[in-house]
């Protein structure tokens, strides 16, 4: 990734907007950018001179539009905006997303079409590079009209008011952090109270960071799939290419290729595939992850090309067009990103099923084939994994629940101007959540798959589900009596969560699709 990001007229790709939101990359305004923006502020100066009402310049907002605001109250009208909309409630809101959030709405300012001073693009850019972070709360944002109070919370701290989380994760009040790094408060003029709300920024770098947590998510899935296959000695006839060519559907071919490469040397799988082997097929947890797997890539997928498209747009109200009008629109309605953050939602709860239904069957003595119940070490005396497959279990559950989509959603608001949103706002925190839970299902797959395959023992694993396995065992002992297993849950979470596993094991096999 980039470590310094430089922000022009042309928009942001994800894999930049992910370098300002984690990596700390540096940003910076390109000089095509900074004339765009000064080129629209002159047209905003020239009609905010003028007598006749334009929305956002001269009159109020919302359901207040139709009010005229006389010049002298227009600075004070700006400020009145934010400090209203900055009505956020609930837990803080994560650095990384509230990061997201700035980098997609200065992207926006960039592109010259908002009407903002260059001083407050260059503020946003300056806060970004000192790492001072809006506290921005989870609840104020119904998706439509922009993030609205997340969104006000931002522009609050750009006016050095508010508080702010500074780089060593402390809480103190904006003008603290910003007359320590000397950054200068921006005085709002026309235009830019609307130009700092107006859009789908929260939302729309939730869903770049989750697109890119998820596609790693399902390689890892390819990983603790091939161990439950070696695990409960199922057949890797079903994952050949030629099977899966015949339904060409690009993530499914994608799995089952990563699978087959991963149990090709397999020990395990050829200790029964001869004749002696009377087994016809393996249940659908097994012989039909790569379609329930695919089918989440191939979500991930639109969902990219979704991501890509609303990166590349000017989301803001009203828009200041290089004609010299300024014009109101929709754009600001979150649906596009909404629709798609649902759909993923339900394309890992079910993908995330499918894994606990793997892991059941390796603790259920009637159907792992040899294996003692619950991979106990003295089972009566030992209970195993039992209860580790309850914890997977919950975290399905709660998946279930998080995939009911937000975004059939619709509550009105101010006043029936804003009679339909999107929810899109809700739609990405409750995939966040499932982010999550998704990362501890697949974490508990690996455990419970990894000790199955050690008890199979002196048969082992193939090259690079094997590896899988060694990285495992460096937080996390193998069969033995029962311990206390929260630590050794977490600390797979960890392996998960940070890709350690899937690095350790593209270096053994090669970079898994």
């Amino acid at each position: 990734m980039p470590a310094e990001v430089i922000i022009g007229i042309d928009g942001l790709s994800q894999e930049s907007l992910l370098a300002i939101a984690r990596k700390g990359a540096k940003v910076s305004i390109s000089a095509d950018a900074a004339s765009a923006i000064n080129k629209s502020r002159t047209i905003v100066d020239s009609l905010a001179a003028s007598e006749i009402p334009v929305y956002g310049i001269s009159t109020g907002f919302g359901a207040l539009a139709r009010k005229f605001i006389d010049a002298d109250k227009r600075v004070q009208l700006q400020k009145s905006l934010i400090r209203s909309h900055a009505a956020g409630s609930g837990e803080i809101v994560e650095v990384e997303v509230v990061r997201a959030m700035m980098a997609v709405r200065l992207a926006t300012m960039c592109r010259g079409l908002s009407g903002v001073q260059l001083k407050t693009a260059e503020t946003y850019a300056a806060m970004l590079n000192s790492n001072i972070t809006p506290v921005v709360r989870e609840y104020g944002s119904l998706g439509c009209s922009g993030d609205l109070a997340p969104l006000s919370a931002c522009a609050l701290a750009a006016m050095g008011e508010g508080e702010v989380i500074t780089s060593e994760g402390k809480i103190v009040a904006t003008e603290i952090a910003f007359k320590e790094h000397a950054i200068q408060p921006v005085e709002l003029s026309s235009k830019e109270g609307l130009a700092l709300i107006n859009g789908t920024d929260g939302m729309l770098g939730q869903l770049v960071l989750a697109l890119h947590d998820i596609s790693n998510l399902l390689k890892t899935l390819d990983v603790t799939t091939s161990l439950s296959v070696e695990a409960l000695l199922g057949t890797d006839k079903v994952f050949q290419k030629h099977l899966h060519d015949l339904r060409p559907q690009v993530g499914q071919g994608k799995s089952a290729a990563n699978i087959a490469k991963l149990l090709s040397d397999s020990p395990l799988v050829k200790s029964h595939a001869g004749k002696e082997d009377g087994r016809v097929q393996d249940a659908y947890s097994l012989r039909c992850a790569p379609q329930v797997a695919g089918a989440a890539r191939d979500t991930v997928a639109h969902a990219s090309r979704v991501a890509d498209l609303e990166l590349q747009s000017i989301i803001d109200n009203p828009i200041v067009l290089t004609t010299g009008e300024i014009s109101s629109n929709g754009n600001f309605h979150g649906a596009p990103i909404a629709y798609v953050l649902d759909f993923l939602a339900i394309a890992i709860a079910d993908a995330a099923s499918m894994s606990e239904r793997r892991s059941d069957r390796a603790l259920d003595e009637h159907r792992s084939f040899g294996l003692p119940p619950f991979l106990a070490h003295d089972a009566g005396v030992d209970s195993g994994m039992m209860i580790a497959q309850y914890t997977q279990a919950g975290l399905v559950s709660e998946m279930k629940r998080l995939a009911v989509p937000a975004s059939v959603d619709s509550i009105p608001s101010s006043a029936m101007q804003e009679d339909h949103v999107s929810m899109g706002w809700h739609a990405a925190r409750k995939l966040r959540k499932s982010i999550d839970a998704f990362t501890r299902v697949i974490a508990i797959e690996l455990m419970i798959a990894s000790r199955a395959v050690d008890m199979r023992t002196p048969l082992s694993a193939g090259t690079g589900t094997n590896a899988a396995i060694k990285t495992l065992r460096s937080k996390v002992a193998g069969p033995d009596s029962d311990r206390w297993l929260t630590p050794e849950i977490e600390a797979s979470v960890e392996l998960v969560k940070s890709n350690e596993i899937l690095n350790s094991v593209e270096k053994a096999v090669g970079q898994l699709l």
